[in-house]
């Protein structure tokens, strides 16, 4: 299997994480995609996933969703920031 595409959700705009997922898939290599988003990109995540699945990729799958606590050192100490893995496979 080809080396894991993972997609790290951020900043940018919903469209182009879509559009890297679909080009991703279109590659003929691709079969599996991990989208991974901590704290408030979590809901952005799932946007994409959805909109991937029911607007331009209607044949994947949801392979696993995987939700966690991820502890981070920061300036003020450790905080806790929640952190969700989706796994979108064809």
């Amino acid at each position: 299997m080809a080396e894991e595409n993972i997609i790290f959700v951020g900043k940018k705009p919903t469209m182009n994480y879509v559009l890297a997922i679909v080009t991703q898939f279109n590659n003929a290599e691709t079969n599996r995609i991990v989208i991974k988003a901590r704290g408030k990109a979590i809901s952005k995540a799932v946007d994409i996933a959805e909109i991937t699945k029911h607007k331009f990729v209607q044949s994947i799958k949801y392979e696993s969703i995987k939700l966690d606590t991820e502890v981070l050192e920061g300036e003020k100490g450790t905080s806790n920031v929640s952190s969700i893995e989706i796994v979108l496979a064809k």
